[in-house]
């Protein structure tokens, strides 16, 4: 049995799904059930005994203390985080609680669990820390990609919280000797994404004849990744992964905003034409967020060179893997931008500073 943190989020759901899809071991999945986690995610579980939702924090450590000496699981992928941007502007100390505080209490519950263990239960257990490549700072045009080994230089409250976690599990390891495994990876996209990203944000803007605002001058590059790999990434590295290592997992798949909003808008043009002509009409420059990360981009040739990994989705067929999903789920989109989500957009963001293409 495994331990999955987050697990009802965007990449926490996905991850769930594919494990199922792909093994027969059951799994225990912790949620605090915020705004970006959601039961709709998990329906197709219904009655899956494989799986069992338990609505917590991470930061409990005595729910997180039970559950780990109830079930007894043999690895943890932590997924439980705050990680929008935006929100972290508006509010960095949500972040601080939950990827400073949460990843802290968790890995001390962890580590009491993991001492416990026979010694041969102990060798072979896991602890997989999911982060960003926004820990390693903004890139110029002509860098190099991020390494394992990139310096740290995090540029907004979101990406601070990440390499403070980042950090602390690299400190439980090389201080306590917990066996942990750290992934850093690229913007993801892909089904269950809540519409506060970019490409279901720009979606829903646009099957709703809504303007699709662009930060700036559209040109902040993004290394974009298919859910779906990223969940076979993080299912190699628990497999074959070093202990203590990190490991990079990217897309290939180098995008401006812009360009990203194009292909959307040309791929609806397909799709779902509308009869004022392409949606491209919709899109609107507006004032740069403080703080913008010019460009991110993952160099993952360790991953591929030491577990084997690559991404199976070039950008182009995610994309309109993505959209048909979305289309066809469009009572998903409905529950999920009523209520609170109207309300965050309505509290942060004036007719001057409209939600944006964010990342």
């Amino acid at each position: 049995m495994i331990l999955v943190t987050g697990g009802a989020g965007f990449i926490g759901a996905n991850f769930v799904l594919d494990w199922l899809q792909t093994h027969d071991e059951p799994l225990i999945n912790l949620d605090k059930m915020t705004y970006a986690g959601n039961h709709d995610n998990l329906v197709t579980l219904t009655g899956d005994e494989r799986h069992t939702l338990v609505v917590g924090d991470i930061g409990d450590s005595v729910l997180v203390s039970d559950l780990l000496h109830r079930y007894r699981p043999r690895a943890i992928i932590n997924f439980a985080a705050e990680s929008h941007v935006d929100r972290s502007i508006h509010g960095p100390g949500d972040f601080i609680d939950t990827n400073v505080v949460g990843t802290f209490r968790l890995l001390e519950a962890t580590r009491q669990y993991w001492t416990s263990l026979s010694p041969g239960e102990r060798s072979s257990f896991r602890f997989l820390h999911v982060s960003t490549d926004e820990v390693y700072g903004s890139l110029n045009a002509d860098d190099p990609a991020f390494t394992e080994t990139t310096p740290y230089t995090p540029n907004s409250p979101y990406s601070a919280s990440k390499a403070a976690s980042d950090h602390l599990v690299r400190a439980w390891h090389h201080t306590y000797a917990l066996p942990v495994l750290t992934t850093n990876c690229s913007n993801n996209y892909g089904p269950y994404q809540f519409p506060e990203k970019l490409i279901p944000l720009m979606l829903h803007h646009a099957l709703t004849d809504k303007p699709l605002p662009i930060y700036g001058d559209g040109q902040n590059i993004r290394d974009w990744l298919y859910v779906g790999d990223h969940a076979s990434g993080i299912r190699r590295v628990l497999e074959a992964g070093r202990v203590g290592e990190t490991y990079n997992i990217g897309g290939n798949n180098e995008r401006s905003n812009l360009q990203v909003v194009h292909a959307l808008c040309d791929l609806l043009d397909r799709l779902q034409p509308h009869p004022e002509g392409s949606y491209r009409r919709l899109i609107r420059f507006v004032t740069d967020r403080p703080g913008h990360d010019r460009r991110y981009a993952i160099d993952a040739t360790k991953i591929r060179t030491e577990l084997g990994w690559t991404p199976q989705h070039h950008f182009e067929s995610g994309l309109e893997q993505t959209l048909r999903w979305y289309l066809s789920h469009s009572d998903w989109i409905a529950r999920v931008t009523s209520g609170a989500y109207r309300q965050w957009l309505e509290t942060h963001y004036t007719e001057e500073n409209t939600p944006c293409a964010r990342d």
